[in-house]
């Protein structure tokens, strides 16, 4: 096989792979929280507390994956076009 093909099939596995998530899972945790849903922060002693809700997730951890938001507004276009 040559290395164009190599890496085309490489390609489509790893497009498999993440749809195959994004249907098992469509949620995944905040980038900005870690999936807290707030802020960590230090006390004056240097104990980890309970800072603000997180403003990305608004509090709840989880965020819709990309491929999963793109899902979901095809679906949506093509629900709207078929009306």
């Amino acid at each position: 096989m040559s290395s164009i093909a190599l890496a085309i099939a490489f390609l489509l596995l790893v497009t498999l792979c993440y749809v195959s998530v994004c249907v098992a899972s469509p949620f995944g945790a905040c980038r900005k929280c870690n999936g807290f849903g707030f802020a960590v922060i230090t006390d004056r002693k240097g104990r980890p507390k309970r800072g603000k809700n997180c403003r990305r997730c608004k509090g709840r951890g989880k965020r819709i994956r990309v491929g999963r938001w793109l899902y979901n507004r095809a679906a949506h276009t093509y629900r709207q076009g078929t009306h």
